[in-house]
Order: structure tokens, then C-alpha cells, then sequence
């Protein structure tokens, strides 16, 4: 879960769109749309999971591995943050 009140805002108004394409899915599939446009609405709707996945993966990360948790133990703060972003950059791969 996100730690930060703004990294909670993002997360609740991402899935909060994830739910509008997801009724917005369920209403075109009910209306008996052709298969391209609900295939292009699951991409959309795959694209914004794995976005908010990230988000999440790198708040928790930032929060327990971050500079803050780094300095906690008496260090400088930069190994941990680049080791943070060098997860969230396969993350983002994995996920594209």
C-alpha cells in the first residue's frame, strides 16, 4: 500500500479510472461491440493496471529501501535510492 497521503491520492484516483474503463468494458460488451474496440478497451485497461502496479511497487520500495530508511542506519542515502530505481526500471520493462 502507498505510505504517503499524495502517493495514496494518485493510487485511489488510478484505480478509480481502472473502474470507469472496466464499467465502461462491461456496458460495450453488453452492447454487443465488435471485438477491435473491446480489445483495444482491455489494452488500455491492462496499460493502467500496470501503472498503478508500479506506482505501488515503487512507493512500498522508496518507503522501505528509500534514503530515509538508508539514513536510518547511518548511511548516505544513494546506494539504496539507485538500487530502487534499478528494481522499478525492470519493473516498468516487465510490465510494458
Amino acid at each position: 500500500m502507498p505510505h504517503s497521503s499524495e502517493d495514496k491520492k494518485r493510487a485511489i484516483t488510478r484505480l478509480r479510472r481502472i473502474k470507469g474503463q472496466a464499467d465502461a468494458l462491461e456496458r460495450a460488451i453488453e452492447a454487443g461491440a465488435d471485438c477491435a474496440p473491446l480489445l483495444q478497451q482491455i489494452v488500455a485497461m491492462r496499460g493502467a493496471t500496470n501503472g498503478l502496479m508500479a506506482e505501488v511497487m515503487e512507493s512500498h520500495l522508496r518507503e522501505t529501501f528509500g534514503a530515509g530508511a538508508d539514513r536510518a542506519v547511518g548511511g548516505a542515502g544513494g546506494d539504496l535510492d539507485d538500487g530502487v530505481e534499478g528494481v522499478m526500471k525492470i519493473l516498468r520493462t516487465y510490465l510494458k
